[in-house]
């Protein structure tokens, strides 16, 4: 006579749904990189970049901003986000306020005096009116950053 096993959770079971979803899985993270890779070029503003955008990005990264500042949500939280500071200050404020540090205000952080020359603070403004202008879906969520 033959016993007749309990039906449970055997190990043939537990081995197929690990495989099964582990195999779905990867097809859907491949979906999702094949979707990003496909809207990067329509979100990357790639054909705005010109040879002062270029020169602002080596400012950028030679004088470690990105030490104290954030960019399209990437860098140090000690000081503002600079993805959107383009549409919130205006080219003007930009070049005055970095020309202007310190400000040696009384319990506030100080920013280093960089003594950029004119041409080098353009460059910057460029870098940072190119960043405001890369499609991020709506990064940072407030208008201040």
């Amino acid at each position: 006579m033959n016993k007749v096993k309990a039906s449970g959770f055997t190990k043939q079971m537990a081995r197929n749904m690990f495989y099964g979803g582990s195999v779905f899985f990867i097809f859907v993270f491949a979906a999702l990189i094949f979707d990003s890779e496909r809207k990067i070029p329509f979100r990357s503003n790639a054909e705005a970049i010109t040879p002062a955008v270029e020169r602002g990005k080596g400012l950028w990264e030679t004088r470690n901003c990105i030490g104290c500042h954030t960019l399209l949500g990437e860098g140090a939280y000690f000081a503002p986000e600079l993805g959107n500071v383009y549409k919130r200050r205006g080219p003007e404020f930009i070049k005055a306020w970095i020309a202007s540090q310190p400000t040696h205000i009384p319990g506030r952080r100080q920013m280093p005096q960089f003594n950029f020359s004119e041409e080098q603070l353009n460059d910057m403004v460029e870098f940072l009116r190119w960043t405001n202008n890369v499609n991020t879906e709506n990064w940072p969520p407030n208008i201040e950053g």
